[in-house]
């Protein structure tokens, strides 16, 4: 189980991500454009370096579900790979069979 505090923590960046991420992709999106003149990317990046350090998604930290283990996350349940192997075996997720070689 991981701290609560590191979870909310998590929690609150999702939401900052959220907010600011039309602005974000507005602005990257002026900066990477061929079109857009030196002082109009200048002007993009700066205001991208005032943006909160939390707004850039890869900030969020992919966590278990259920009890926010950071490490060995699979994206595809939302769980962790300790979790998966668990509640496949419980039979819990449908479709997951458990392979023997």
């Amino acid at each position: 189980m991981a701290k609560r505090s590191k979870i909310a923590r998590n929690e609150r960046r999702k939401v900052i991500v959220e907010h600011h991420a039309a602005r974000r992709a507005e602005l990257k999106e002026i900066v990477r454009r061929p079109s857009s003149t030196a002082e109009q990317r200048l002007a993009a990046r700066k205001e991208l370096d005032r943006q909160p350090r939390d707004a850039s998604a890869t900030r969020v930290r992919n966590r278990d579900s259920v009890d926010g283990r950071p490490r060995g996350h699979l994206r595809r349940f939302g769980l962790s790979r300790v979790r998966t192997r668990q509640q496949a075996h419980a039979g819990f997720l449908p479709g997951v069979t458990k392979s023997s070689w």
